[in-house]
């Protein structure tokens, strides 16, 4: 090996190594106001949605490994953002059946779950039985 190729390897785990004290924020807040929804339905958000879109995200053990922690927690915050099931109650009625129109046109669309995040948690997969129950339950109670 090269004197260079050593250099280069020596600098890369250095970086390696220091970004792991790059600090990231894994939070789970208070739940303040849950969804209510059928049974069927809470279970499918519950083990395919909850983890990006709640208070009660299950942090894999990749979410403690820099540069992986940076998007795990990147991607828990924007699905916060954009619709949190544990915050619910606070969505004026007219938010609230807008967004359950929205889950199931992000499903229905193919970005929910997204596509990275599968291989890793087959789990969430959404069976076409999962994907009819949410479309009733989209139809039922949201905004189209």
């Amino acid at each position: 090996m090269t004197v260079y190729i050593k250099i280069i390897l020596a600098v890369l785990i250095i970086v390696v190594v220091g970004i792991q004290f790059v600090p990231v924020e894994r939070t789970n807040p208070q739940v303040t106001g849950e969804i209510e929804a059928p049974a069927e339905v809470m279970d499918i958000l519950r083990r395919s949605c909850y983890d990006c879109h709640s208070n009660e995200t299950v942090w894999p053990w990749y979410s403690r490994v820099a540069p992986l922690s940076w998007k795990v927690v990147h991607d828990v915050d924007e699905g916060r953002e954009e619709m949190n099931f544990s915050e619910w109650s606070g969505y004026p009625e007219r938010k609230r059946a807008k967004k359950i129109h929205e889950v199931w046109e992000e499903v229905s669309e193919g970005e929910m779950p997204p596509w990275y995040y599968t291989p890793l948690h087959p789990e969430v997969e959404l069976s076409a039985a999962d994907k009819e129950t949410l479309h009733k339950w989209a139809e039922a109670e949201g905004k189209d």
